[in-house]
């Protein structure tokens, strides 16, 4: 199989001038490259950059895909929207990572299924989910939570991702929301393979949103001192808008943040979810049980019904089975067997099955030399007497 990668980067807080521009340039020549964006995929060879070091200098947000099962997303936000402290709480082993460079902090998400099917447009997910960036600016840790738990759900997938020891492991804090995701969250969830039973059973213990009430917003911004809100309304002139949005709201959803239930443990979570996903193929199986039993009975209510109409005029079944085979066509010689096999049964039923014998004998005789008739005839079962 050949190798195939895709890369992708985005500018999103501040573009690139021209200088930093070609200093990306000098890693790829082949890239397409922008003040905002650099893509660039390779089917050989690989990317001289380091996607870590272009995050901690120039780009917000990179989006990683390899065909042999990579998933990659890392976003970059400033650290007083996102404290490390608050990233730590979710991080896994090498699936979620987190640290500072600077004045941001950088999280790394992967996922990696080598026995996957590749996914179409794949590539284009990075637009799909860079919503979440925002949301966890603006407070939202439901990213996080579902890349913790993507992470620990990868063990259904291989037996060996993590240690025995780990099934003891406390789940991270669970955000309210959890049963009404964005669609940015549910675009990221689905890139890192996160299953949908693990995630439900995870969404029992997570409350309802209260949402952004506008009245409970308004009031706790008046209690704000007033030198406070003249420093916010200068950033905000200073084109920080999208800064200060997300720093109130971060604040607000803390203040007004639901007190922490107890936590499960992985191998809670995990049990729990196998066994909502067996009770689910149990249904399943049931409904489709029930629609065989329903398919089939009308089948047979159907058949019945075709026999008591044949059994009315039984010769004018056996002139047509004829004219059928007359056409030497395959479709009609399938429809004659059909008609044959319906003469056979009422012939069983009325105990006249030597007379049906005798006349099929002498149909078979007649036509003994159309092969592709006598192969229907015997894969049917009907047989001269």
């Amino acid at each position: 199989m050949s190798e195939y990668q895709y890369y992708e980067f985005l500018a999103i807080d501040r573009p690139l001038d021209e200088d930093e521009q070609a200093e990306v340039r000098a890693l790829s020549t082949r890239a397409v490259i922008t003040s905002t964006s650099f893509i660039n995929e390779y089917e050989w060879g690989d990317f001289r950059g380091d996607p870590a070091r272009l995050m901690e200098r120039y780009y917000d947000a990179h989006l990683y895909l390899a065909n042999w099962g990579t998933h990659r997303l890392m976003l970059r936000l400033p650290r007083a929207l996102l404290p490390l402290k608050t990233a730590q709480q979710y991080c896994v082993s090498d699936q979620v990572t987190a640290w500072v460079s600077g004045e941001h902090l950088i999280l790394d998400l992967s996922s990696e299924d080598e026995e996957g099917d590749w996914e179409e447009d794949a590539e284009r997910s990075l637009a799909a989910m860079v919503g979440v960036r925002a949301e966890l600016a603006a407070g939202d840790v439901r990213p996080l939570y579902l890349a913790w738990l993507a992470a620990y759900g990868a063990w259904e997938r291989d037996e060996d991702a993590f240690d025995y020891a780990d099934e003891d492991e406390l789940e991270a804090p669970v955000p309210p929301g959890l049963g009404s995701l964005t669609a940015p969250q549910r675009a990221l969830a689905g890139f890192l393979r996160l299953d949908a039973d693990l995630l439900s059973v995870a969404a029992t213990a997570s409350p309802p949103l209260t949402g952004d009430d506008p009245q409970n917003l308004a009031a706790w911004i008046a209690g704000f001192p007033a030198a406070e809100k003249d420093a916010l309304l200068l950033r905000v002139a200073q084109d920080h808008a999208a800064a200060v949005r997300a720093e109130l709201l971060r604040r607000f959803r803390a203040s007004a943040a639901p007190q922490e239930g107890p936590r499960r443990t992985v191998a809670a979570l995990l049990d729990a979810a196998a066994v909502r996903r067996a009770e689910r193929d149990r249904q399943a199986a049931a409904r489709h049980a029930e629609e065989q039993t329903r398919r089939e009975r009308e089948r047979a209510l159907a058949r019945e019904r075709r026999l008591s109409d044949l059994a009315e005029d039984e010769e004018a079944a056996w002139a047509r089975a004829e004219a059928l085979i007359a056409t030497k066509r395959p479709g009609e010689y399938d429809e004659a067997v059909e008609l044959l096999k319906d003469l056979e049964t009422l012939a069983h039923a009325a105990d006249r099955t030597a007379a049906f014998s005798e006349r099929f004998t002498d149909l078979q005789a007649r036509h003994s030399r159309k092969p592709s008739l006598i192969e229907r005839f015997n894969r049917a079962g009907l047989k001269p007497a």
